[in-house]
């Protein structure tokens, strides 16, 4: 174990945690997979940029997709208690609009998008020597009239072969304001393992393990 919690156990370094959210008392674990609900921008920033904050001064690395385009509503903040261009020079954190991301050809691929998050997180723990990564998705990017964005909830449901495999946290950012079909939020509760709501991460009764629930939408 090196002096920032790391162990190596082959290949790729696992950690040994527990994992600040950046909310009083709230923690995750390594290989958790949290789809976090609120209410509009204050709130989302409410969750956002405490678990961005505390990842940058713990020395992880930080890939954070959103789909506001604004992301000075972002930095702003977080320049206040970090330095984020400093940050940004040096990779640590990797801050990019859900286009570049979610949409390179115009259109969503659920394994495309999976491909991007190993490529990005196999890269910060191997090449680059990090020993936790913190992942960001705002997932409004879904609610588009694009071809493949039906695929949401498979591609949430994939995530969970992917996100154990890693020293990782990923963090799921869903508006309730703009997430308002019920079958589309059941399927988020079955494709979650904890969810983060009004302050509190909690063991998620509904998640049902992926080759279950994939083999269940047929």
């Amino acid at each position: 174990m090196d002096g920032n919690g790391a162990v190596t156990t082959g290949p790729i370094a696992t950690y040994a945690g527990p994992i600040s959210m950046g909310l009083p008392g709230v923690t995750a674990a390594p290989g958790d997979h949290v789809c976090a609900f609120y209410r509009g921008p204050v709130q989302r920033d409410e969750v956002l940029l405490p678990f961005l904050r505390e990842g940058l001064l713990a020395g992880d690395k930080v890939i954070c997709v959103m789909d506001d385009p604004d992301t000075e509503r972002v930095r702003g903040p977080l320049a206040a208690e970090v330095d984020v261009e400093l940050s940004s020079r040096t990779g640590q954190l990797n801050l990019l609009c859900s286009d570049r991301a979610y949409f390179p050809g115009g259109y969503f691929a659920a394994d495309a998008m999976i491909d991007f998050w190993e490529r990005g997180v196999d890269d910060a723990v191997r090449r680059e020597g990090y020993g936790f990564v913190r992942a960001v998705g705002e997932m409004t990017w879904a609610l588009r009239d694009l071809p493949g964005v039906e695929h949401l909830v498979s591609y949430e449901s994939l995530l969970n072969r992917f996100i154990p495999r890693y020293p990782l946290v990923s963090l799921c950012l869903y508006d309730l304001e703009r997430f308002t079909d019920g079958q589309v939020l059941m399927g988020l509760l079955r494709t979650h393992p904890k969810v983060l709501l009004s302050g509190q991460l909690l063991e998620n009764p509904w998640f049902t393990e992926p080759d279950e629930y994939l083999a269940d939408l047929g």
